[in-house]
């Protein structure tokens, strides 16, 4: 028997995101394998062509929980008899919340499906990335060897996994950039097979997910120059701790010809840090001539986004971190141009007197 399949990403204010959703795509393939028919459908009071046996629902950060609790009331009573599903990051990591939604508890799917990750996302669904973004999002591997509490990707997908041998058959036909979601590809066994295959598809490379700092060497530095990146290459400055690896790896990547500002660097602060430590890793990364990412630490199992405040910041700090990255950044950045470091890096010994307004006045503004 043939059965239709509703595949429902939720939309809402809270729950955004710039890419398709693979795993709905992933699933769509699987089920036409099995002989079974598949439609996209995004939010609710959407047009559905047939009356559907089965409802995969997909979740994104536990913050936009509300649009994916709509979704599965809205379905759940629009078509009572299908068999609804709910997976995805927030289903994954806060089931007993998701399962408030109203679906099943047996009915939430958490991790990473075994069979559908192996296919190659049903990009037909998606004709709008094809015509604009043509690009294929690829895993080489899934998990990661380190152990991050600030990091969901343990309890999702765990210790290093899946380590593929080619990354082609993930490649859909007609596109031509690559967009790699591994959390630590520089970890798998198989990375300089891969980045063999990278340099010969030839397509432009974004490493979406960030590089490790502790694992690129010299001959890893060598390997990234030789392909073309888009845009960036991704490093994470967390701690303090890894001062010394990011150095590094700024280094040798600078010695291997990649411009500095193509170079970004995640800065994680409200979790552990102080203020002030957060200014010094900035001022460390701008001074090496990379770009600086700040990015505010929200906790794993958070249902408000940005509620949460470490104990050692204040609203007030947090809140002149973002005025300074809408005022001095560039896109949520902060690029080592002249007028930043002069003022803000070569000008400012503490995060105070770098981020409150008072700078502003004593230097005349940017």
């Amino acid at each position: 028997m043939v059965k239709h399949v509703l595949l429902v990403k939720p939309k809402g204010k809270t729950y955004y995101s710039a890419y398709p959703p693979l795993g709905l795509l992933k699933l769509s393939t699987y089920e036409k394998k099995q002989g079974n028919t598949t439609e996209l459908v995004y939010g609710t009071g959407q047009t559905i062509q047939t009356k559907p046996d089965t409802i995969y629902i997909s979740s994104l950060f536990t913050w936009g929980w509300e649009p994916v609790w709509e979704a599965v009331r809205y379905y759940a009573s629009k078509f009572p008899n299908a068999e609804l599903w709910l997976g995805g990051l927030y289903a994954s990591l806060m089931p007993e919340h998701a399962a408030l939604s109203g679906v099943k508890p047996d009915h939430i799917f958490k991790g990473i499906h075994p069979k559908a990750e192996l296919e190659l996302p049903d990009y037909e669904l998606v004709p709008q990335w094809n015509k604009k973004e043509k690009a294929s999002i690829v895993f080489a591997s899934r998990g990661c060897i380190r152990s991050c509490v600030f990091c969901g990707v343990p309890q999702i997908e765990g210790k290093l996994c899946l380590q593929r041998n080619s990354i082609r058959e993930q490649i859909w036909p007609g596109h031509k950039r690559l967009i790699f979601f591994d959390n630590n590809l520089l970890a798998t066994k198989n990375v300089d097979s891969i980045f063999n295959q990278i340099a010969d598809i030839g397509f432009p490379v974004d490493f979406n997910q960030g590089l490790d700092a502790r694992l690129i060497n010299e001959k890893i530095a060598e390997k990234i120059a030789e392909i073309k990146i888009d845009r960036f290459v991704r490093l994470a400055f967390d701690t303090s701790d890894v001062a010394h690896s990011v150095e590094n790896a700024i280094q040798l990547l600078k010695a291997q010809g990649i411009d500095g500002r193509n170079i970004l660097v995640y800065l994680l602060y409200n979790f552990t840090d102080t203020p002030q430590d957060f200014f010094d890793r900035l001022k460390k990364v701008l001074k090496l001539g990379a770009v600086a990412y700040p990015m505010r630490f929200q906790p794993v199992h958070t249902l408000k986004k940005n509620s949460y405040i470490s104990p050692l910041w204040s609203k007030e700090r947090l809140n002149s971190v973002d005025t300074a990255r809408r005022l001095w950044g560039s896109g949520g950045t902060f690029p080592p141009y002249a007028g930043l470091m002069k003022v803000k890096v070569e000008g400012c010994q503490t995060f105070d007197e770098a981020f409150t307004n008072g700078i502003y006045e004593k230097n005349g503004g940017l």
